[in-house]
């Protein structure tokens, strides 16, 4: 088989990239969203913003309780 491609191509170290749903993920974490929780929040905006709204109060109320015990 011939082709155009020049010598010093080498193929054989080319990395294969899948597409689509069941392609790698580069660290980061993919988490399913049940359909009733996709319908309240429809992008990764509208989930994170919450999310760390609720984080916060968390670190806050963890931060007020402990100086209750001290």
């Amino acid at each position: 088989m011939e082709d155009e491609l020049r010598s010093e191509y080498d193929l054989k170290s080319l990395k294969i990239i899948k597409m689509g749903a069941k392609r790698k993920s580069f660290g980061e974490t993919i988490i399913k969203l049940e359909p009733d929780v996709t319908k309240m929040f429809p992008n990764a905006g509208a989930v994170n913003e919450p999310l760390r709204f609720l984080i916060r109060i968390a670190k806050e109320s963890k931060a007020n309780n402990s100086n209750f015990i001290n």
